[in-house]
């Protein structure tokens, strides 16, 4: 075994690839070795003395056999960042269908007298979070323009009321339980609405201007939603860029500052937004003018309005629908969408108990949990992407989570929506050219001093494994832990019983 520590050690040293090694005769031999001889080898990738002020939760099991492979603090909590999606995702298949579709209605307050809607278009949400360019070949305003169509095709060319957004399905708190509040400007932290758009965040591009100048910096949508304070200076082509933004709370005021040298290439940049539905009734408002519809009142969110709606003496015009969850369980863990991921846990509680929030959301997933064997009052869901630093889960409840859909009849769906070793997701320049490489689907997990992998992996006997593995409270870089866990898959792939 001491030969294997020394090959371990010069594989994280000296960069080698995996796929190299693993064509040593020394990692043969050890891929005809027995269970017992498979267990040590963990043992020793595990014990890895830049770890060793650091958790390791790991649970390696048969799906086949029901026999485990490895067992290190399965039972012990650990924060799991991005493989809380899994609970999210896995509930989302169980409560909703694969093929749910999220909806936006559409209404008039008032009634059509010609061509002119005499009232108020009113837009009433139930937490779409595609109503973006991302399954609309990035066309941000795809849906807004088909909605506009609609209007056009039923006649209406005035509107003399308000555009009102209804986002009273959702609760109005958009943060996470648990997130920090330095991130709030950056988009993997938007926040959650009933109403939203470009996934409640604005595009900025910024290009340099003239050497010692500021920077040219563009935004989209274009619309005067966002207050763009430009503080990027234009410098010399050999220094590097340096650029960050900062939305000061509670406001659409965005800070962007640093440095660009004079020949960089565009950089983009994505801040988020507040007030989230007001930002989707302007860009709507917006897109229905461009479109030939004159709007008379203004953008609203109905909050700021003092406005009751009783739909039962509103006039229903259409219906948009998203794609199928399907799709967008794809989009949450494949890459990783913290912000479809939250609209999702809000949407569960909304169709569970007819409101959507946080605490709505992680009690229906707690009672599936209950349901297939898994005690939710033995771990803490504090939101439905794992951004927050409250959420506390186990390798074994990770594991049983997968085990049971393994049998579920949304395998196949849950499966596809993983990441794909060496090909695609968050897992795509990972195992590459090697054995592990479209074998291994897992959900990867990151933020300060966590990392985490869970899902599912192949023999070469075919034997299939589930598997999770996390590590809590490292000061290594994350390459280290990324090094390690792809090095448990590499063996998993290659391991036999013959």
């Amino acid at each position: 075994m001491a030969k294997n520590k020394i090959l371990l050690i010069l594989i994280l040293l000296c960069n080698v690839s995996f796929a190299q090694v693993f064509q040593n005769k020394n990692f043969g031999r050890m891929s005809s070795s027995r269970l017992s001889e498979f267990w040590q080898q963990m043992d020793d990738i595990f014990n890895d003395p830049n770890f060793s002020n650091a958790n390791w939760g790991v649970l390696i099991k048969s799906l086949e056999t029901g026999e485990y492979f490895y067992k290190r603090n399965e039972d012990k909590l650990f924060i799991p960042a991005s493989n809380l999606k899994l609970f999210t995702t896995a509930a989302g298949l169980f409560i909703l269908n694969s093929n749910y579709r999220f909806y936006t209605n559409i209404f008039i307050k008032g009634k059509i007298d010609g061509s002119v809607l005499k009232g108020d278009l009113v837009i009433q949400g139930a937490g779409d979070p595609t109503i973006s360019g991302r399954f609309h070949n990035g066309n941000i305003y795809k849906v807004f323009e088909d909605w506009a169509d609609s209007l056009i095709t039923k006649d209406i060319d005035e509107i003399t009321g308000n555009i009102i957004g209804d986002d009273n399905l959702f609760d109005d708190n958009g943060y996470g339980i648990g997130w920090s509040r330095e991130h709030e400007s950056y988009w993997y932290s938007a926040p959650t609405s009933a109403i939203s758009f470009n996934e409640n965040s604005i595009d900025l591009t910024i290009k340099p201007g003239l050497l010692n100048e500021a920077a040219i910096i563009t935004s989209e949508p274009k619309i005067n939603y966002a207050t763009i304070i430009n503080k990027v200076n234009t410098v010399e082509k050999d220094l590097p860029a340096k650029i960050d933004f900062f939305r000061e709370r509670g406001t659409n005021i965005i800070t962007v500052f640093g440095q660009i040298p004079i020949e960089s290439e565009d950089k983009k940049m994505f801040a988020t937004i507040n007030n989230p539905t007001q930002y989707a009734m302007v860009v709507l408002k917006n897109i229905l003018e461009r479109k030939g519809i004159k709007v008379r009142g203004y953008a609203a969110d109905i909050d700021n309005e003092n406005l009751t709606l009783d739909y039962a003496y509103l006039k229903f015009l259409f219906s948009y629908d998203s794609p199928v969850l399907l799709d967008i369980i794809k989009a949450i863990n494949k890459d990783s969408n913290n912000f479809y991921a939250e609209q999702l846990l809000k949407v569960i509680g909304l169709e569970e108990d007819n409101f959507g929030s946080i605490e709505t959301g992680v009690e229906a997933i707690k009672d599936v949990l209950n349901e297939i064997g898994i005690n939710s009052e033995n771990m803490i869901l504090a939101d439905g992407s794992g951004l927050s630093r409250l959420n506390l889960v186990t390798p074994r409840q990770i594991v049983s989570l997968l085990s049971y859909i393994y049998k579920s009849e949304h395998f196949k769906d849950f499966y596809n929506s993983l990441p794909i070793a060496g090909v695609e997701g968050t897992l795509a320049t990972r195992l590459t050219k090697s054995k592990a490489a479209k074998n291994v689907h897992a959900k990867t997990g990151y933020s300060d001093g966590v990392r985490s992998l869970s899902g599912y992996v192949l023999t070469a006997d075919e034997e299939p494994i589930v598997f999770s593995i996390i590590v809590n409270n490292y000061i290594v870089p994350a390459s280290l832990a990324d090094n390690l866990q792809d090095l448990v898959c590499l063996r998993l792939a290659n391991f036999t019983r013959k």
